[in-house]
């Protein structure tokens, strides 16, 4: 089965290669001596802080090597410049027709999606939606809550 292609803009990449790097060096390290000073405490077997350690450091070695996974598996797009049709790397700016609100959206790829920053995976609803479609066009999207309708006001 062939894995997953991770989508990431040229930022994405930066963050989870410097993630990658931390968790290699500092954390390895950290938790490592943590081990250690457990060790030091003697039995083991009744050890919380030892038991804490060895967690700590299954969690650090799985989330590397799922960082390497996703590093390996990437695709680097570039953010648009002036595109007429949304696409990942787009940023989008919306009016929700039912409210009059409006919004801006920047398409990524799910590895990078941060819904608080206005990050959103092409793999969401909204996303999934918005992709292919060109300025004026008025786009319905099914949520958990019931249908939303946005108009693109603008693709950057």
């Amino acid at each position: 089965m062939a894995e997953k292609e991770v989508i990431l803009t040229l930022e994405g990449l930066k963050k989870l290669e410097e993630e990658l790097e931390l968790s290699k060096t500092v954390k390895r390290r950290e938790v490592a001596g943590r081990i250690k000073q457990a060790i030091d405490f003697g039995d083991i077997s009744e050890n919380s802080e030892y038991d804490d350690a060895k967690n700590d450091q299954a969690f650090i070695e799985g989330r590397i090597i799922t960082l390497e996974k996703m590093l390996r598996n990437a695709r680097i797009i570039d953010e648009l410049e002036g595109s007429d049709v949304v696409a990942i790397g787009a940023k989008v700016r919306l009016k929700d027709v039912d409210f009059g609100e409006e919004e801006e959206y920047f398409i990524v790829g799910s590895a990078e999606a941060d819904p608080g920053t206005n990050k959103i995976s092409n793999e969401s609803p909204v996303g999934k939606a918005l992709l292919g479609q060109t300025k004026g066009s008025v786009v319905e999207v099914n949520v958990p809550a019931g249908i939303l309708h946005y108009q693109i006001l603008d693709i950057k």
